[in-house]
């Protein structure tokens, strides 16, 4: 499934919106390119549930207009200048894949900033295990860089579509790793948000919106158009704000870093410790991060019991009593691990990608559904392949509130190495 990539399968989200911002390309133009590479790529792949070509064009077409008539003037002192006009489209004509067919409802930032919806993402279909596959327009969804393995759930069409180069960014939510375990085996990057730092749904308080990108600075310029303006998380300072410690004002490197294989409770397979451990040497190497050795290791209360009883309804009195109490606890440990470091490393999932019969004995989601439970900003980023040839995570943990340290560390990693299609 491999090829060689052209330039419009490889533009950045920043790249596409200054042209387009620039009038060297147009967003209609750019658009069209997206909609044939799904139509070229979809029946193979099945990462889309709809295609809203007409809808896409349109829209296209509207934002070339806005391009044509130039930016509003800034109502500041000499007008035409300023943070304002720095801000005005960011993502001008940018292709966005939203997840699931009611995702518009989350992209409306997005298309203020310029960025085109080209269609929904499939999702796990009817009888499929929700943290296995994804289901199509056109069957079931398959892993770019192999067919015979899932992609990982539920944002599964999110993660192909970016990592085949279709789109440069697809929006996802995740309630126990369903961004990060897809951009993990699909090698692409997916941040998960503080929870309830956003708009979500989720009855449970679970899940948060997130994005999967090519690049640290594609999932940034995500950010930057998503990002309240100025809420604060309840358990973050002031200096966690978007306007003083935002993707615009990256933090000083390196940062503080804790390593955990495991968490305390998880029992990972060899070869996704090792590329997440190799990944965390190059980030140290590149001066992204510096390790830390905590008083004591890492160890949290296994958080599955606790996730299944405030995600089923009508849960027993006592089995939620139990889920408050794990974390209530697990909170007060990360606590005391962010006193001392500022971010936490992990592998992303615990096994390579499974088969399309669906997991074994270890869900994937054993290394990221502690921090649905206690809220804290998560991203993946590709740390390689492994001996399948399918591509692992690193993941990042930081406190709350602090989205910034994730996409600066991401940031130093430097771009991925290739692309599948």
């Amino acid at each position: 499934m491999v090829k060689t990539a052209s330039a419009a399968e490889t533009a950045s989200v920043v790249e596409i919106a200054s042209a387009v911002r620039a009038g060297t390309v147009r967003a209609v133009d750019v658009v069209a390119e997206a909609l044939e590479r799904i139509e070229r790529a979809d029946p193979v792949l099945c990462a889309f549930t709809e295609v809203w070509a007409e809808e896409a064009l349109r829209r296209a077409g509207e934002v070339d207009a806005l391009v044509a008539a130039g930016p509003p003037r800034s109502s500041g002192p000499g007008g035409g200048g300023g943070p304002r006009a720095r801000a005005w489209l960011p993502l001008a004509g940018v292709p966005v894949a939203v997840k699931g067919r009611h995702g518009v409802r989350a992209a409306v930032p997005l298309l203020a900033a310029g960025g085109v919806v080209v269609g929904a993402t499939a999702v796990p279909g009817p009888g499929t295990a929700w943290q296995t596959w994804g289901l199509g327009a056109r069957g079931r969804t398959v892993n770019p860089w192999r067919a015979d393995r899932t992609p990982g759930g539920s944002s599964a069409g999110a993660a192909v579509a970016v990592a085949a180069g279709l789109v440069p960014l697809a929006t996802g939510s995740d309630g126990a790793g369903s961004v990060r375990i897809p951009a993990a085996w699909c090698g692409v990057v997916g941040l998960k948000v503080t929870n309830g730092r956003l708009p979500s749904r989720d009855r449970t308080g679970l899940a948060a919106p997130g994005v999967l990108a090519r690049t640290a600075a594609d999932a940034a310029a995500w950010w930057r158009a998503v990002s309240p303006p100025t809420t604060v998380d309840a358990d973050a300072s002031a200096a966690d704000t978007p306007s003083t410690t935002g993707v615009d004002m990256p933090p000083s490197l390196p940062l503080t870093a804790v390593w955990s294989p495991d968490l305390g409770f998880a029992r990972p397979d060899p070869e996704p410790v090792a590329l997440a451990r190799a990944a965390v040497d190059r980030l140290v190497d590149a001066g992204a991060v510096r390790l830390v050795r905590p008083q004591a290791p890492p160890l949290l209360l296994d958080p599955a019991p606790a996730w299944l009883a405030l995600r089923t309804p009508g849960a027993d009195p006592a089995g939620l009593a139990g889920a408050h109490r794990v974390r209530a606890e697990n909170g007060r440990r990360l606590a005391r691990l962010f006193a001392g470091a500022e971010l936490l490393l992990t592998p992303t999932a615990p096994t390579a990608p499974h088969g399309h019969e669906g997991p074994g004995d270890v869900y994937s989601t054993a290394l990221t559904w502690a921090f649905n439970v206690s809220g804290h900003p998560a991203l993946s980023l590709p740390a390689g392949f492994g001996t399948d040839g399918c591509p692992a995570g690193l993941q990042l943990v930081a406190p709350h509130g602090r989205e910034a340290l994730l996409l600066a560390v991401a940031g130093a990693a430097g771009k991925p190495s290739g692309r599948k299609g």
